[in-house]
């Protein structure tokens, strides 16, 4: 099928049957008159502003957790978001159009970062994963992973945007899930299932904006549905083979139950709860984060970090960091719809869908809403990998704002 213009129109329907309100987050324009001086430049500062101001909050986070945890380095966090700005600066300057005719190099790049942690001598691995890679000479480790997001919502935009809003037969809509399975089916060879997580729903997200009807996504998910059931049963029987790792099982389990083993297995989740609650409106106020800071909560300053932020900035301090999440990942939607090009509004789709599945994950775990898995909170964990993917995604977005039609 031949591809179309990259800034010709979404096709007359919107971008398929399935809701129509993923037709209506990237189908339809705004209004322009409702614009305002500060969507104007090349900068869309609706959407920036917050994201920078979680970048800001996340550095504040992470000061007052350096205080008191010694693996809580602050200055490695300056030196991530100082990589996160480069990054976010170098893509937000490169026309991202050129992207979208790049789909089988963007597909090669993918597995390449996903197999970079499995090159002896290479990879590095911590927490039972081998995720990671140890740069030679200097000595620091970065997880591949986390590019590897951005790289697979460009190539799902890339391959969604062929169809202009309406893809027509059930062959197209497989093999766009199917060329989504590669990147999945190689991530979760380290195992990462948090990061697995991540790709399989920004690109379903994509894959649902790009047209697919509802009756072929609705049997997709039940297809899901029951092959995850199979999973679990399989790795709970004896003799039968165990597809999850015995820690996944786990989890699972005392998400269902969180009464089962409060020392052991279900101890993080019992902790981080106790460290929302203890929290209070106001909080304990700037450093004063007891179960954070005399061990009693794991990983505070990574998985866990909600639970450090509640203890400290209490009700108050979560309510503003869910409402800057709020107003960035709005905003991009707001974007979507004022951008013509189906490749544009593809990827702002797949970068507010990471976005939104990232927060909602690792706050939810925080409140046992949600399976713990291994997933950071955008732009306030401690990390260094993760904070340059999610800075380059707010260049990213603001790439296909710089580089709209100026009638934009």
């Amino acid at each position: 099928m031949a591809k179309p213009a990259v800034d010709s129109k979404v096709g007359e329907g919107g971008l398929g049957s399935f809701s129509a309100f993923y037709s209506h987050i990237v189908g339809r324009r705004a209004p322009r008159a409702s614009s305002g001086k500060l969507s104007r430049g090349p900068f869309f500062l609706p959407q920036l502003i917050p994201a920078l101001l979680l970048v800001v909050y996340g550095s504040v986070v992470i000061y007052t957790a350096s205080l008191t945890i010694a693996d809580a380095s602050f200055v490695r966090h300056l030196v991530g978001v100082a990589m996160g700005a480069a990054g976010a600066l170098a893509i937000w300057h490169y026309d991202y159009r050129a992207f979208a005719n790049m789909s089988k190099a963007l597909l090669i790049t993918d597995a390449v970062l996903m197999l970079l942690p499995s090159v002896p001598g290479l990879g590095y691995s911590a927490l039972g994963m081998t995720g990671w890679i140890k740069i030679p000479l200097i000595g620091m480790t970065f997880q591949p992973s986390e590019l590897a997001k951005l790289v697979t919502i460009y190539l799902m935009a890339s391959l969604g945007a062929e169809y202009n809003g309406r893809i027509e037969t059930l062959r197209d809509y497989v093999k766009l899930c199917a060329i989504l399975c590669i990147p999945f089916g190689l991530i979760m060879t380290q195992p990462d299932l948090g990061t697995g997580l991540i790709i399989l729903v920004t690109g379903a997200a994509i894959i649902i904006c790009s047209g697919a009807k509802r009756t072929w996504v609705l049997v997709t998910i039940a297809l899901i549905v029951v092959g995850a059931a199979l999973i679990v049963a399989t790795s709970l029987t004896d003799g039968l083979p165990h597809l999850l790792k015995q820690y996944q099982l786990k989890r699972l389990i005392v998400f269902v139950d969180p009464s089962v083993d409060p020392a052991g297995d279900g101890y993080n989740l019992q902790q981080a709860k106790i460290a929302v609650g203890s929290g209070g409106f106001f909080g304990k106020g700037f450093g004063n984060a007891t179960q954070a800071g005399s061990g009693f909560l794991p990983e505070a300053h990574t998985d866990f970090v909600f639970a450090l932020l509640s203890e400290e900035f209490g009700f108050v301090g979560a309510v503003a960091l869910l409402a800057l999440f709020g107003a960035m990942i709005f905003t991009t939607v707001g974007m979507a719809q004022r951008i013509d090009a189906p490749f544009g509004k593809l990827v702002l789709a797949g970068v507010a869908t990471m976005w939104s599945f990232q927060l909602l994950q690792n706050v939810g775990m925080c409140i046992g809403i949600m399976p713990i898995t291994g997933i950071p909170l955008p732009f306030i964990s401690f990390g260094s990998s993760s904070m340059l993917a999610q800075m380059t995604a707010i260049g990213m977005v603001q790439s296909v704002w710089h580089h709209r039609p100026k009638a934009a």
